[in-house]
């Protein structure tokens, strides 16, 4: 079990870690030989799932974090010499119409999503040496959707914001790039009702939802450092629904 980091392997750090597609990555990126600091506002269930990693032989970390309070970040990533990699895979979802939506739920939606987004980028690129990364996780809802609209807001927001820093930080050698998911089967996707599920699934090209390890490998691309010349660019990961279509 890790109890501290060393200076000569590459520090990641994972936002979102605790389940689904951040919990994918953190075993991704310590699977390539990372050191992971995993990052989550679930305490007691970030703590499970690093147990199960580090009882693969994985260096992987936990750290108890709200991505939208920045002291809270400061306090997890005073640990670490370094930061090499930042993953930003924190973020909610939740189904509202149009019409019926409040503003609180509107406002929590961004404040997560996007400020939850912008914190942990910024402190870690304030820690980078030329060839860091940044990997925000959009999602293929920016493109548009029914009954979230505050969720599309929120991922087309990440995507501009992932350019922009992508253009600011170039001059400092570190990538930032997004990852745009379709459908995925995690937790959260989970949570809705299993009929409902099933019929976004048939919506798939593939007739199927992707997997957490799926997006994770899309994730490690953007990660690693072969790939830090690409920059300021949004992979959409998603069976190609995103093309559109009559076929689709």
């Amino acid at each position: 079990m890790p109890t501290s980091f060393n200076q000569l392997t590459l520090i990641a750090c994972v936002t979102g870690a605790a389940q689904g597609i951040g919990l994918a990555t953190a075993e991704r990126l310590a699977r390539d030989g990372m050191q992971v600091l995993a990052m989550d506002f679930s305490a007691e269930r970030l703590h499970k799932s690093v147990q199960a990693l580090q009882a693969k032989g994985l260096a992987v970390m936990a750290a108890e974090v709200d991505v939208c309070d920045r002291s809270s970040v400061l306090k997890a990533l005073f640990i670490l010499p370094r930061i090499d990699v930042m993953v930003c895979a924190a973020g909610i979802y939740n189904d509202a119409a149009l019409l019926d939506l409040t503003e609180e739920a509107f406002r929590r939606m961004l404040e997560v999503n996007v400020i939850g987004t912008f914190i942990p980028a910024q402190e870690a690129a304030r820690r980078m040496k030329p060839g860091g990364r940044i990997v925000t996780i959009s999602s293929r809802g920016a493109l548009g959707g029914t009954r979230f609209a505050h969720y599309v807001a929120s991922k087309a927001a990440v995507i501009g914001l992932t350019r922009a820093m992508a253009m600011e930080l170039r001059p400092l050698q570190i990538a930032v790039n997004s990852v745009a998911p379709g459908f995925t089967d995690t937790p959260m996707t989970r949570s809705a009702p299993k009929e409902m599920f099933e019929a976004w699934e048939e919506l798939e090209p593939s007739g199927k939802a992707a997997t957490p390890d799926q997006i994770a490998h899309s994730i490690a691309f953007l990660a690693s450092p072969e790939t830090s010349f690409i920059t300021g660019q949004t992979l959409f990961v998603d069976g190609g629904k995103s093309l559109g279509g009559l076929s689709i």
